[in-house]
């Protein structure tokens, strides 16, 4: 490992100004920074612990109605806190999806938005060619091993997906993520948080440098009912999602009257299935308006070699998703 420096913050200003140094990153639970500093995938210079600053551990009722979870709140605790489990449950499955009980114990919600893909090209530094790691150098993905990759929003720059189970669960649920900087305060609506490749697959997020993600906030509880995240996958535990789905819905009846749907392991960020949204809202919900409305939404996929699969897998996907937020089971293929 390379020489790092180590710093605690007392407060939320003294982390935004030590993180202004070259080379200076925050750390809270660690879980996915030291398995890149190990893998000598990255080289921060200094470490800026922030897990001791409390204004960050907490969860509290907005206002509006809404609820807010600080940046340092563990996995666990976010996805078991009685607020969460009661007014957002799409939250809580996703949450206690990820992962094993131990990393969620360890992880922050602040570092799940962090967290970095894990395509094997990314995480290997014998494999030279990785625009993510070294910008410029090519994408060894494309025409390698891409049976997890990309079918939607990706570029010829990268094909990586985003990791995060809980993010695909806020992208549904309309969150957003409050952040501080040296110079001010922001709000990042979370549709806007995580970028697409384009040309620059090296930046994951919209975050500016020494900024520090304090919060995310939920909209008022509108989808409590009707709620399911599904993760589909090699094996049943400990396993990233080939294709997950977060359904939420308000029902009257059998018609829809608003949905919320987003997908996961398709794309370089959490994908809003705006098109499944619009095709179903305020119709009668069953299986075969959902296979259109899913087909429709994969209608711009763009597989790859290895993976074409999963153009079927996600709309499949969608279908049983939706069907069980709004309690129906039976056959849904």
């Amino acid at each position: 490992m390379d020489a790092i420096s180590y710093q605690r913050a007392a407060d939320v200003n003294g982390a935004i100004q030590a993180a202004q140094q070259p080379g200076a990153v925050f750390i809270g639970g660690g879980t996915n920074l030291l398995d890149l500093m190990k893998g000598g995938v990255a080289h921060p210079v200094t470490l800026i612990d922030i897990t001791r600053l409390t204004a960050l551990q907490n969860v509290e009722t907005l206002p509006d109605g809404g609820l807010r979870i600080g940046a340092l709140v563990r996995n666990s605790d976010a996805a078991n806190h009685a607020l969460v489990r009661t007014r957002y449950p799409l939250l809580t499955q996703a949450l206690l999806s990820g992962a094993s009980a131990q990393l969620r114990n360890m992880a922050t919600v602040g570092g799940n938005l962090m967290q970095r893909t894990r395509c094997g090209y990314f995480y290997d530094t014998a494999f030279t060619q990785c625009n993510k790691r070294i910008p410029g150098s090519g994408c060894a993905a494309a025409g390698g091993f891409n049976r997890m990759h990309a079918i939607l929003g990706a570029s010829p720059q990268c094909v990586a997906v985003n990791p995060s189970d809980m993010s695909v669960a806020l992208a549904a649920l309309d969150a957003t993520v409050q952040v501080s900087g040296p110079n001010s305060t922001r709000a990042i609506p979370f549709a806007q948080f995580h970028r697409l490749p384009g040309d620059r697959p090296d930046l994951d997020t919209t975050l500016q440098p020494g900024e520090l993600i304090t919060s995310v906030d939920l909209p008022p509880p509108a989808f409590s009912d009707h709620a399911h995240y599904l993760k589909v996958r090699d094996r049943a535990s400990y396993a990233f999602a080939l294709v997950s789905v977060a359904a939420a819905l308000q029902m009257d009846g059998h018609t829809v009257q608003a949905a919320r749907v987003a997908l996961g392991g398709v794309a370089h960020r959490p994908w809003r299935a705006g098109v499944v949204e619009a095709r179903i809202t305020g119709q009668p919900l069953n299986a075969a308006t959902l296979r259109e409305a899913a087909a429709a939404e994969l209608a711009s996929a763009q597989p790859l070699k290895g993976n074409a699969f999963k153009v079927a897998l996600a709309q499949r996907a969608i279908v049983r998703s939706v069907l069980l937020a709004a309690g129906q089971t039976g056959d849904f293929a």
